[in-house]
């Protein structure tokens, strides 16, 4: 379909076609219409898009062609200047180009500091209080202290087996978690490492037999999710206990909180100031190499002062050793933890401690460092 066949003029002596039947001035057709009236005929004049009149026409060939194309499937071609308007109607023409409008200068922003993230002054307290309570439970009762560490894996069960449920629909058997991880950390303190991996199979069992009460769909995943459980949470934190056993078991204690918390202060504080450079930006887009330095170099001088004055028979090469492990294990702990709260979904474990979140993400740096510091002082200065 082309423009000249919309909106032409009739031809002169031709008006088309009628109810009444022909009319004078018809077109002859047929045979009558010979080649000599063909050679005298006039091309059909081209009538353009724009109406001469320049404006907006309410008749048919106004109507008939409007600014865009007739089907989808037409495109529409550039538009090309009529001689017969004017300098108004032409958006390009050079009348009608101006200079974009300048809008006052606007003073610029004053640089953000950096935030810290988090409520300090609910992180600060809260830590304090919670270090008020290990100490006092640690120097004066051993037994208490391993209450403690009974409390605080039951609470870690219950917050990682409520988000498995919320998230992903996993339902790890808390109940027999929370009776087999206060069963294992009472078995590691009082018989040692045989006791902790006694409780531990027979956990692991238990999950197996109770999961076995409830439908068959589920099944493998839910006591899968609950052996990890059971070995993340009370099984490492089983550890502190083995440390407690010792003549020196509290000091052993305190310097393993000391070198944790140390390294991760260190790597907050010249990670927020000097942090530039991610460390795994996918796990934990917060965690710098700078951070990461400063993690290491905090908790080898923190080794060195705690195994040199605290520890019997330590010394402070010793101690650089322990310290420079602490912030490894401490830093891998940490991001195994972020990597399970992406595949959840979350940012916290939970909301029980103001300003940290929760148990959970307390523990993730502490629960795999606690073995290798307990084997380190096995090593260094033995056992008793």
């Amino acid at each position: 379909m082309n423009d000249s066949s919309w909106g032409a003029p009739p031809q002169a002596g031709y008006w088309g076609p009628s109810d009444q039947g022909p009319v004078q001035g018809d077109a002859p057709a047929g045979p009558a219409y010979d080649a000599h009236h063909a050679q005298q005929t006039r091309p059909m004049p081209i009538v353009p898009d724009v109406p001469a009149h320049g404006g907006d026409q309410d008749d048919d060939r106004g109507a008939a062609r409007t600014g865009g194309p007739l089907f989808r499937d037409e495109t529409t071609p550039p538009s090309t200047p009529s001689p017969f308007q004017t300098s108004s109607q032409h958006p390009q023409h050079p009348l009608n180009q101006q200079e974009p409008m300048t809008s006052a200068a606007q003073p610029a922003p004053a640089p953000q500091k950096k935030s810290a993230g988090r409520d300090l002054g609910a992180a600060i307290g809260v830590g304090v209080g919670l270090g008020v309570v290990i100490v006092a439970s640690l120097f004066v009762v051993k037994a208490v202290f391993v209450g403690v560490i009974t409390v605080a894996v039951v609470v870690g069960l219950w917050e990682l087996t409520s988000r498995l449920a919320e998230r992903k629909d996993i339902k790890a058997p808390l109940v027999p978690l929370a009776l087999g991880g206060a069963a294992m950390v009472v078995a590691g303190y009082v018989r040692g490492p045989e006791g902790a991996w006694v409780a531990m199979a027979l956990t692991a069992l238990a999950v197996l037999v109770w999961r076995m009460t409830e439908p068959p769909e589920g099944y493998l995943k839910d006591v899968t999710a609950g052996v990890f459980a059971a070995f993340y949470i009370p099984f490492l934190a089983t550890f502190v206990a083995m440390m407690l056993t010792a003549d020196d078991g509290a000091w052993r204690v305190l310097t393993f909180l000391l070198l944790a918390v140390v390294s991760d202060t260190g790597a907050y504080a010249v990670g927020w100031r000097f942090g530039t450079h991610k460390l795994a930006p996918r796990i934990s887009p917060g965690k710098t190499r700078e951070g990461l330095l400063g993690a290491v170099a905090f908790a080898m001088v923190a080794g060195a002062l705690c195994m040199q004055f605290l520890i019997d028979d330590g010394t402070w090469w010793q101690g650089l050793i322990v310290g420079f492990a602490v912030a490894a294990s401490a830093t891998l702990g940490d991001l195994g933890e972020s990597m399970i709260k992406r595949d959840l979904g979350i940012k916290d474990m939970g909301t029980l401690l103001p300003g940290h979140g929760g148990i959970m993400d307390r523990l993730d740096s502490l629960l795999p460092t606690a073995p290798v510091v307990w084997l380190l002082l096995v090593l260094f200065v033995g056992s008793g």
